[in-house]
């Protein structure tokens, strides 16, 4: 089981930066991926950014070249730097652990935390 607990939401104006935070409860060395997702009022959960054990990342589009995903293997937490932000990127993001283990994915949830982009 991984437990993992997101902070750094909140209201910002458009074109603002934030930055999320989110840790784990065990360390990096036993998760193959963390991702960052989010969901907007009446609309499907979505990727925003992952990065793996082997530190290959990927980004949602949307986000390319505006959000950065990191990750502090010392702290076991994964941030998300989220610059020039838009109206479009208010939701409720949420953090995401994957175990990979005998074949299975095994996938942990935070809370989430909620940003919204004022214009």
């Amino acid at each position: 089981q991984v437990q993992l607990v997101e902070s750094g939401g909140g209201l910002v104006q458009t074109g603002g930066s934030l930055r999320l935070s989110c840790a784990a409860s065990r360390s990096f060395f036993s998760i193959n991926a963390m991702g960052w997702y989010r969901q907007a009022p009446g609309k499907q959960r979505e990727l925003v950014a992952t990065i793996t054990s082997g530190n290959n990342i990927n980004y949602a589009d949307s986000v390319k070249g505006r959000f950065t995903i990191s990750r502090d293997n010392a702290k076991n937490t994964v941030y998300l730097q989220m610059n020039s932000l838009k109206t479009e990127d208010t939701a409720v993001y949420y953090c995401k652990a994957r175990q990979v283990h005998l074949g299975l994915d095994y996938d942990y949830w935070g809370q989430g935390t909620q940003v919204t982009v004022s214009s």
